[in-house]
């Protein structure tokens, strides 16, 4: 696997379940703040990662989670990101939850495993950014 940059993003984020036919809130999309939300739905719920305290009502929530971002954009070519990163994760006993965009890939990891995350993946040879 080639090394990788990424950067932990500042502040908390949570992952919330809502019922398949849920309205998208449309306040989580509005363009400004610079916070990544994320939100998929499938036929059995819709599925939101926005930041810790912005969670929408109605829905199951865990809170407590750190992304981190691979530097994009990546090439549609590359293969295995996800799968390098999850391993490296899974052998330093790291959870993640994980999600892919146009331009490249994120994980959350939960906050008290931050730490290890990054000297797990710092350790596989990738650049990790953690201010």
């Amino acid at each position: 696997m080639k090394r990788l940059a990424i950067d932990v993003r500042p502040g908390e984020y949570a992952v919330v379940r809502l019922p398949a036919d849920a309205p998208v809130p449309a306040e989580l999309l509005a363009p400004g703040e610079p916070a990544f939300v994320s939100v998929t739905r499938t036929p059995e719920e819709l599925s939101i990662i926005c930041p810790a305290g912005r969670e929408p009502a109605g829905g199951t929530a865990e809170d407590g989670w750190r992304l981190l971002s691979v530097r994009g954009p990546l090439e549609f070519t590359l293969t295995g990101i996800i799968a390098a990163l999850a391993s490296e994760l899974a052998a330093a006993g790291v959870a993640l939850f994980s999600m892919s965009t146009f331009d490249t890939d994120h994980i959350l990891v939960r906050g008290t495993d931050l730490d290890h995350a990054v000297k797990a993946l710092r350790e596989s040879g990738h650049e990790v950014a953690h201010p």
